[in-house]
């Protein structure tokens, strides 16, 4: 298990966010995992992100991380020193290598070329791996049963990476990303790829309503699998479906046009919408 102090400098980065509010309700040993996990993918997002490194010299970093994780499933020795938070979660809650390893296949597609307006199949396959892959190892850590589990990681890790992207336009295009797909634009009538071109376009907000509709999609798919009330701690699920599903519904009342805010939610509604979910959700 991470020691108390690295888990509260973990803490610490986080707090004040609706991620952090929705670990603080698990039990300890619950949040530890998933704030162990979060720092792996904190580590292997910041590989693809940061500025410096070339794009060789990040590959070889996330290779690194590929030979590290088979050292620890290998169990032929001690876990190595950038796999140490998370060999205990491994250990005590069945976490799958696969699992890990398609985040890093995530973070290479970010590596590999600007991701611009792929088809909605490529960015699919993204958001499983950089969203519903998180989604896999978190739900083991609820204690959910596999098949309510898988499901819920799929629709959930979409809707909220849906989410993420809408709300992160500008930002991903200032490093010269666009994840809005090639089908969106077409709705939108959107003819441009360059990213900064597109925030532009008077046609954005109509393409970012064809993602917001999707994003809805996965939520209410997400909606039916928790009305079943399946085994595991679920009020974390509920929590972050609350606080983003609320993400999602401002950004469609302010829509898309320029200029453009950063959605969030104040302390004091995060704190509200936290409540009302867990004692409700």
């Amino acid at each position: 298990m991470p020691s108390p102090a690295t888990t509260a400098t973990t803490e610490t980065k986080v707090s004040g966010s609706s991620f952090y509010a929705a670990l603080r309700i698990l039990p300890p040993t619950e949040r530890a995992a998933m704030f162990a996990i979060y720092d792996f993918c904190r580590q292997v997002d910041d590989i693809a992100d940061d500025p410096g490194p070339t794009a060789d010299e990040r590959r070889r970093a996330l290779r690194t991380w590929r030979a590290d994780l088979d050292t620890l499933y290998g169990g032929g020795g001690g876990a190595p020193a950038s796999c140490a938070r998370i060999a205990g979660p491994v250990r005590d809650f069945g976490l799958e290598q696969a699992d890990f390893l398609a985040v890093i296949d995530g973070m290479e597609m970010d590596v590999g070329q600007d991701i611009r307006a792929p088809d909605f199949a490529t960015l699919d396959l993204y958001c499983d791996r950089v969203a519903s892959a998180v989604g896999r190892l978190s739900v083991k850590v609820f204690g959910m049963d596999a098949a309510p589990g898988r499901d819920l990681a799929h629709h959930l890790g979409r809707a909220l990476q849906f989410t993420n992207i809408l709300r992160d336009l500008d930002e991903d295009a200032a490093m010269g990303r666009l994840y809005l797909p090639a089908e969106a634009l077409a709705a939108g009538g959107v003819t441009a790829t360059e990213p900064l071109a597109v925030m532009a376009d008077p046609g954005l907000d109509k393409a970012c309503r064809w993602l917001a509709a999707k994003a809805r999609e996965q939520y209410a798919l997400t909606g039916g699998i928790m009305a079943a009330r399946p085994k595991g701690r679920m009020k974390t699920p509920a929590l972050m479906i609350a606080v983003y599903g609320r993400i999602l519904k401002a950004m469609e009342a302010e829509g898309w046009s320029a200029p453009r805010r950063r959605v969030s939610l104040g302390n004091a509604r995060l704190m509200w919408v936290a409540l009302t979910a867990v004692v409700f959700g």
